[in-house]
């Protein structure tokens, strides 16, 4: 995102971190095994996470606030959003509703979508696992969940690339990511003041099987060059419906074959 000054339009967003984001929560004893061994194993379950994802359509709300002083909201951006598939099966996405927005003092910029639509619901598959450093941080529970905690950054950032900086708690049974406390980050142009906020990204289990992002927040104080700016961010995903296709059979479904037959027909 941009600050839009009176004077210039050239100085970019700052975001601090929320108030309400916590990075640690519980500890417990730590198991008996290989960290190396745990990393390759919740990228694979990642992997298959993010294919069986693109098969899925929802709703997006994506909702930001300016507070004033007071702390009454002075503008608002919103956009809802329907993830869904075409006629084609093509997946795309639908805007749903988008009222004007009336920010004052920010602007969405490419990065921020950017980090909407990868960062804040961040994947780790085995294939991204060698653009970065995940360290091994111990066993802490996430909301009442037994974990294994990792800090991750970028490697090398490449310009035109956003990436993930920050924490992620991964379910050690399921060994998926339940949650992402962190920021994203990426090369940006000599002199830009446009940084990004830390948020919390929770995920829950749909369809018995893989863990879905659900709500991602922040509740920040950006401090620009020109002054500070109070925001609070909130993106829910929601309403997620696996596509079968008009003509898929399920698994598990009977076939009866004499469903489509005649009464007079003979039974085969």
């Amino acid at each position: 995102m941009r600050r839009i000054y009176y004077v210039a339009l050239t100085a970019a967003l700052v975001f601090g971190i929320p108030c309400s984001a916590q990075a640690a929560d519980t500890k417990v004893e730590s198991k008996d095994v290989p960290p190396e061994e745990i990393i390759a194993k919740f990228a694979a379950k990642e992997a298959e996470f993010a294919k069986a994802r693109e098969n899925y359509t929802y709703r997006q709300t994506v909702r930001i606030l300016e507070l004033d002083e007071a702390g009454g909201t002075r503008g608002k951006h919103e956009m809802v959003s329907d993830i869904i598939f075409s006629a084609d099966a093509k997946r795309t996405e639908k805007v749903v509703r988008a009222p004007v927005s009336t920010l004052k003092n920010l602007l969405l910029t490419p990065e921020d979508e950017q980090d909407l639509r990868n960062v804040q619901p961040f994947v780790l598959t085995t294939s991204e696992i060698p653009l970065y450093e995940v360290r091994y941080m111990g066993r802490q529970k996430a909301d009442e969940i037994p974990c294994y905690l990792f800090a991750v950054k970028p490697k090398k950032m490449e310009p035109g690339h956003r990436y993930f900086e920050g924490q992620i708690w991964v379910d050690d049974r399921d060994l998926q990511i339940v949650k992402t406390y962190g920021k994203g980050v990426g090369v940006l142009k000599k002199g830009s003041d446009n940084q990004f906020p830390r948020f919390e990204t929770y995920r829950e289990q749909i369809d018995k099987q893989y863990w879905f992002p659900t709500y991602t927040r922040a509740d920040d104080t950006l401090h620009f060059q020109h002054g500070p700016q109070r925001i609070r961010m909130t993106v829910k995903y929601e309403d997620y419906r696996k596509f079968e296709g008009k003509s898929t059979i399920k698994f598990g479904e009977v076939l009866d074959e004499n469903k489509d037959q005649k009464p007079d027909q003979p039974k085969k």
